[in-house]
Formats: C-alpha cells, sequence, structure tokens
C-alpha cells in the first residue's frame, strides 16, 4: 500500500533518468520492440553480486517463515519415532520391533532429530534470517518513530471514510484545525499542523495524524523474542544435560552421580562438577484404573511414584512424581516417562546357595501392561544361563491355549520363562543391553521345539531349573518407574520470551496502524470548508467509522458542545 507521503515525495533519479532514456530526442521511442536497437547486455553479478543476492533472500521475511514452517515440519519425526535423549529404552525396542526399518532410521538421524545435522542447518538458517530481518526493521522503526506525520495529501477525497463539512458561521480555519489537533493528541495520535496557501486567494491549514506504530513495535518484539528463544534453546542444550532412569518401589535409590543413570546425554559443554548432590529413593508407585465404564475398563486414571528425597546437608523430603506434574530437586526436573512390573526373581545352585536374586524391569507390551523381561545369571552355575520371560498381570488363557492379560492391575499375576545356557556374551568386554537376550549362540532348554514346557510360577513358588543346574524362585512382584532427569539452566529465559513473543503477536494484531487528516480551507469570502479522511496500513474496518466519528466530535467541539472522548 502507498504511502500518503509518496505523494510529495521526490521521484527517484535512477526512476526518472531511466524514464527519460526511454524516449529520444526527436520524441520517438527507442524500445527493442521495433528491432532498431541491439538487445540489453546485463552485467554479470560476480562472486560478490552472487553473495548479497543470497543474503538478501536469506533475510527476507518470506525466507524466515518458510524455515520456521520448514522446522516445525522437521520435528515431526521427533514425535514419530522413539528419540535417545528422552527414551533410550523405547529406541531399543523399536530396532527390535522393526530390525529392517530401524537401522535406515537410524542412518538418517531419526532418534536423534533435534541434534540432527539436518535439523541444526534448518535452526541456524532460521536464526541468521531472523537476526537479518530484525536489525534493518528495526533501525527503520526507530527512524519512523522520530519522523513527523506526512504533509496532507491534496485530495483527501481519494482516501477512505471522506467527509466534507461546511463550518459554522465565523469558524476560524486555524483555530478549527487547533481544536482537531488537541482532539486526536487526546486520543494518542501523533498530530502537526501544516498551512499553504490554496486557489482563489484560499489560505488551507490542515492537521496529520497517526498511531498504532505499537504494531510494528510489536511484531518486532515478537521476532526478537523468537531470535532470544533460538539462543536460549541453543545454550540451554549446550550446558543441560538429560538423564534416565529405572527404579523399582520399596527402597531402590538414585544418587545423582553420573554413574547411576541408566543412560545419560550431556551438552556439549556440560560438566561433571555441575551434578548437584541428593539422592532419591522410590517408595512406592500406585496406578489407578478405571473399573466401571465398560468402553474404557482398565483405562488409567493416575499414575503416583511416592519419592522419599535429600539434597546434601538438608533432611529427607516426602514428594509425589505424577504425570505433567514433575518434582523439581537440585536444579534438574525429575518427570515420570512411564512404569510396568519388575518380578523378583531368585536362583539357587544344586546345594540351596543363591547365586542370583534381583527384581528385573520388563518391558509391557501393550495395554493390559502383558510385559517381557531378559534374566540373566552369569555366575555360580556350571553354566550361565540367559532366560525370557513373560509377565501376565492378571493371566487368561485364549481358546488357542496362548496366554495372555485381561486387566494391568497384577490380580492374578503369572511369570512364564524360557530357559537358555551358552556364552551370554558378558565377558568380551563388548556392551549388552539388559532388555534383550542374544540367542543365536545359546541352547535352548525349554519351551518352542525343545520338548521341554517353559516355566511357569506364580509369586511364592519356586520349581528346578533344567539338567539338574539348581532351582528358581518367583519371590513377589514390584512395580517400577522410568524416571527422566532433566537439567535446562535456561528455562526461565526461555518462558520469559516465550511471554513477549505472544505479547508482540496480540500487539501487532489488534492495534491498527492509521493516518487521520482534517483539513480546513479559509476561502475568500470568509466561509470555511473542513475535510476529513484517513488511511490505513493493512486492514482496518473500524477505520470509516472512526473518521466519522471525528467528524461528528470536532463538529460539535466547534459548535460549543462537549462529548466523551472517543476510540478513533
Amino acid at each position: 500500500m502507498s504511502r500518503p507521503s509518496d505523494h510529495y515525495d521526490s521521484p527517484d533519479p535512477a526512476l526518472a533518468t531511466r524514464a527519460r532514456g526511454a524516449a529520444s530526442d526527436d520524441g520517438s521511442s527507442s524500445g527493442a520492440g521495433d528491432g532498431s536497437s541491439p538487445d540489453i547486455a546485463q552485467p554479470r553479478l560476480g562472486v560478490v553480486g552472487w553473495l548479497r543476492w543470497f543474503w538478501r533472500q536469506l533475510t527476507s521475511m518470506r525466507t524466515a517463515l518458510f524455515l520456521l514452517l520448514l522446522l516445525a515440519l522437521a520435528a515431526v519425526p521427533g514425535s514419530l519415532v522413539p528419540q535417545r535423549a528422552a527414551d533410550p529404552n523405547g529406541v531399543t525396542q523399536y530396532f527390535v520391533d522393526n530390525p529392517d526399518l530401524a537401522p535406515i532410521l537410524d542412518k538418517v538421524q531419526a532418534f536423534d532429530v533435534y541434534t540432527s545435522v539436518w535439523f541444526s542447518s534448518i535452526y541456524l538458517l532460521l536464526f541468521i534470517s531472523l537476526v537479518g530481518c530484525v536489525i534493518p526493521r528495526a533501525k527503520h522503526h526507530f527512524d519512523a518513530l522520530r519522523a513527523k506525520p506526512p504533509r496532507t495529501p491534496a485530495r483527501l477525497s481519494r482516501l477512505a471514510g471522506f467527509e466534507q463539512r461546511a463550518a459554522e458561521p465565523g469558524t476560524n480555519g486555524a483555530e478549527a484545525i487547533e481544536v482537531a489537533r488537541g482532539m486526536l493528541r487526546k486520543a494518542g495520535y501523533r498530530a502537526v499542523v501544516f498551512t499553504a496557501p490554496g486557489k482563489n486567494g484560499s489560505e488551507i491549514t490542515s492537521v496529520s495524524a497517526e498511531r498504532g506504530y505499537a504494531r510494528e513495535t510489536g511484531n518486532l518484539v515478537f521476532h526478537a523474542a523468537l531470535v532470544g528463544i533460538l539462543i536460549t534453546v541453543g545454550v540451554g542444550g549446550g550446558f543441560g544435560f538429560s538423564g534416565q532412569r529405572v527404579l523399582v518401589e520399596n527402597g531402590q535409590t538414585f544418587v545423582n552421580t553420573l554413574s547411576a543413570f541408566d543412560s545419560f546425554n550431556p551438552g556439549r559443554f556440560f560438566s561433571e562438577s555441575s551434578l548437584t548432590p541428593y539422592s532419591m529413593k522410590l517408595d512406592k508407585f500406585t496406578a489407578t484404573y478405571e473399573t466401571k465404564a465398560d468402553g474404557a475398563f482398565g483405562q488409567p486414571l493416575d499414575y503416583d511414584a511416592a519419592v522419599t528425597t535429600q539434597e546434601q546437608g538438608g533432611s529427607e523430603q516426602q514428594s509425589d512424581i505424577k504425570v505433567n506434574s514433575p518434582l523439581r530437586i537440585g536444579g534438574t526436573d525429575v518427570y515420570l516417562l512411564g512404569n510396568g512390573y519388575a518380578p523378583t526373581v531368585t536362583v539357587k545352585d544344586p546345594t540351596g546357595k543363591v547365586v542370583f536374586t534381583d527384581s528385573i524391569p520388563f518391558l509391557p507390551q501393550d495395554a493390559s501392561l502383558t510385559s517381557v523381561g531378559v534374566v540373566k545369571v552369569p555366575d555360580g552355575l556350571s553354566q550361565q544361563l540367559g532366560m525370557i520371560g513373560f509377565f501376565y498381570p492378571t493371566q487368561a488363557v485364549s481358546t488357542t491355549g496362548a496366554y495372555y492379560s485381561t486387566y494391568p492391575d497384577d490380580d492374578y499375576p503369572v511369570l512364564t520363562l524360557n530357559v537358555y545356557q551358552g556364552d551370554l556374551g558378558l565377558n568380551g568386554g563388548t556392551p549388552t543391553s539388559v532388555y534383550s537376550l542374544d540367542t543365536d549362540t545359546l541352547s535352548q532348554l525349554t519351551g518352542g521345539s525343545t520338548g521341554v514346557a517353559s516355566i511357569e510360577l506364580k509369586p511364592g513358588e519356586s520349581t528346578a531349573l533344567p539338567n539338574g543346574l539348581g532351582t528358581i524362585s518367583f519371590d513377589n512382584v514390584a512395580r517400577y518407574a522410568s524416571l527422566d532427569i532433566h537439567h535446562d539452566p535456561t528455562q526461565g529465559y526461555v518462558l520469559l520470551f516465550a511471554s513477549l513473543a505472544l505479547l508482540g503477536l496480540l500487539i501487532s494484531l489488534f492495534i491498527p496502524r492509521r493516518r487521520v487528516w482534517v483539513k480546513a480551507t479559509e476561502r475568500a469570502d470568509g466561509s470555511v470548508t473542513l475535510e476529513y479522511a484517513g488511511l490505513a496500513r493493512g486492514e482496518d474496518p473500524r477505520l470509516v467509522p472512526a473518521v466519522a466519528d471525528l467528524a461528528e466530535r470536532h463538529a460539535k467541539l466547534l459548535a460549543g458542545r462537549a462529548v466523551p472522548e472517543t476510540n478513533a
């Protein structure tokens, strides 16, 4: 949209030169269309020219919006597949469930989306583009704030809301404009009075007023806040960390040291000395399920991890961790990510000596928490044993004879185990997952095609292992909680910049940018004609009513009647 001041600005000298060059001295046109002139030779841009062109494209608002949309699209894979930084166990399970697809996704960094090369490239380009957009616009806006409103256009009748009225007899044009200036300034306009000679000895006095620069201010605040968010998120990712730990109820304790994490993802500038000492013990995990509504039977209603925490030099504190209600301790936020069952299993050798006892976390496979886990017994027996277990919280039998769980709570828990013997690969120095068992080099002793039934146990039961290797017992059922311990030193700054971005967006959306003019033409016969008009930058459906209201109030004030202040 053209500015009203364009009517008074001098033409571009380059445009004037090109316009003059379009005609020859004898007045004839010398365009290329008649074939009388050679083709125009375009200059080569060169390296500097191409760099300048690329910079202008990159720092355009259109490119910034495109990169912002592209960044949102690039983040989508992070919600479709598990991420190593947030759910390493989920990544492990994804490799088990999708052995062909998972390696391909891993090569394109789909399990590390937010630290991938392609996501970081979009992130950095967006940052550069926003900075290149904001700085020039901020300078231009600052210059515009210091500049006076533009001179009154010669023909107000071409503008929105135009009205023309005859002033009351005896009205002085300069005084009428001064009254209008006072009205507009009270309404929040910047107003300047101009005086110019008119035709036939008349004198034109006008006031030019504008307001709504806060709209552009809000726009700049919004984009500057986006830059601030990008900076703080980058800094927070560099100095922060994220770690995971599975805790079994009834006393298992976590101490905030590097070796105590099951998995740990530090930022680029992380230092182990930044870990604040504290301890956390899971006392009890409680899950509440729907039992009345038929359509939602067994759906979880609430998860509650009751923990005991103690910071260095402090006393023990009782706290609860729930979904969307993290625990804040030692500069970290502790989130509840998942939960499941951890059957307690004890293995004894043929003489009755305990060689293994532990609560083994099993990974849930469905909504009824049918779970799979691995028990590894590396020492104490004549052979290393590995067992793949299936846990059914509320066991039932299908028509085909297969076991399944009908309800996620442990109303009728059953544990079945397939036993393997051989080298578990624990002594080779290569890390192995506690949730998987490589059976390629092992001999299966129970289940499958062995002809020997799988071991089946209920809590408190025990049975003999095959080949006289000893005995195994299912002692009890415990619940476990999967916790994410997250440290981000810039959380407060991200909240601040996000609030500023929202505030700037609201300002830029709801504050109109408009200009209003009032012109008084005082003729030789002493009569005064008043003209009113406005111009909006962008959509402003209230502009025409605002101009009409201004004209009405101005006329009443000139007639000596006071009226309430307008919203013009």
